[in-house]
């Protein structure tokens, strides 16, 4: 597990949210008549005038990370581990952030544990997705097959499930296994077919990226793991049209937009696919990513996931980290997710690691 990939992907996440989150509502017309023929061209203030603020799409993917962190604790210690009760147990902690102002009292209520949730910069309401809100207020009492309707929010397929999903891809195992954990996890909030294979797919890109594959070829693999899925067609034909809108040539806004405005999982992670092939420069890529009418924090932040997998931290823009917010929370958790990952059966003999990470 290379380590600079991982903090490459979590982070350049982090700066794509960031840097689309100020003009995610303004349509391109609106956002060039702001911002110039170009659009943003690098960091602006939002509407509270701060620059670099991250959204709902990076902390759910730290909440992501965390839980993850907190299943292989689990399985470590006790030798099996139901995964996804532990990933919700995570997005409830993240729930708390967006109810809150403060990190609330945790005596008697089993998921207010750990080091994250005690992160006060994370309490912030960042226009979440009204499914994961609603989503987590009901508890599935099974989770069904990838590809089926799932019982929590069964008709809603929001990029909600998708943006959340690259650190499936960066924990090992097999490009399946990835897909299926992130499909699975998806039905926590959304339980429309196309948002969690979006979701899978997303996290099967992520695994060949940091495995050393060519996007083109991480594309194929997820394309070849979504064919064994029933309702995949949304998903692929998403795929399909993104990469073969790349090889177009001369990239831009207006060809983007044909793709979607990535509000839904398949469009978003269309269009993140699209930046990241057509434009081989990682800050033009990003820029392009966030330039357009629709979820530009959402595509912001999966085409920063897919640069960050395939080049680690160097590829990104060195003044935009420096305006990050919650860099230095981003980073310690990526690599601590390296370590246990890595060094389970260590970690977990440390009491100050369980305090940190506990198994549930």
């Amino acid at each position: 597990m290379d380590a600079g990939r991982v903090r490459g992907c979590v982070l350049g996440g982090a700066i794509g949210d960031a840097l689309g989150a100020p003009i995610e509502f303004e349509s391109l017309a609106r956002i060039r008549a702001l911002h110039g023929r170009a659009g943003v061209t690098g960091p602006v203030a939002d509407w509270r005038g701060k620059i670099g603020l991250v959204t709902d799409d990076t902390q759910l993917t730290l909440f992501t990370l965390e839980g993850i962190i907190r299943a292989d604790v689990r399985a470590t210690l006790k030798g099996f581990c139901h995964a996804p009760s532990v990933l919700r147990s995570a997005y409830l902690r993240w729930l708390d952030t967006q109810r809150y102002d403060a990190p609330p009292p945790g005596q008697g209520v089993h998921h207010r544990t750990g080091w994250l949730r005690e992160q006060g910069w994370l309490y912030s309401r960042r226009a979440p997705g009204n499914a994961c809100l609603s989503g987590l207020r009901v508890e599935p009492d099974h989770y069904g097959s990838p590809g089926l309707p799932g019982q929590i929010n069964p008709r809603s397929k929001g990029c909600g499930t998708v943006m959340r999903s690259a650190p499936f891809g960066l924990m090992g195992g097999s490009p399946r296994q990835a897909f299926e954990l992130a499909a699975e996890c998806a039905q926590i909030t959304h339980g429309h077919p196309t948002g969690q294979l979006a979701a899978g797919a997303f996290a099967v890109l992520i695994h060949h990226l940091v495995h050393d594959a060519p996007l083109a070829d991480a594309v194929t693999g997820a394309l070849e793991v979504l064919a064994a899925y029933p309702a995949h067609e949304e998903t692929t034909a998403a795929l399909r049209a993104a990469t073969a809108l790349a090889r177009q040539g001369d990239p831009s806004p207006e060809k983007l937009e044909t793709l979607g405005g990535g509000w839904v999982a398949e469009e978003a992670l269309a269009i993140a696919v699209y930046c990241a092939s057509a434009q081989p420069d990682g800050e033009r890529a990003l820029l392009l990513a966030v330039n357009h009418s629709g979820d530009s924090d959402s595509t912001g932040a999966m085409c920063g996931n897919i640069l960050g997998a395939v080049h680690g931290e160097p590829v990104l823009p060195g003044e935009w980290l420096n305006t990050l917010e919650g860099r230095a929370t981003i980073t310690e958790l990526a690599d601590d997710f390296v370590t246990q990952l890595t060094q389970g059966r260590r970690t977990t003999g440390r009491t100050d690691w369980l305090a940190k990470y506990p198994g549930a």
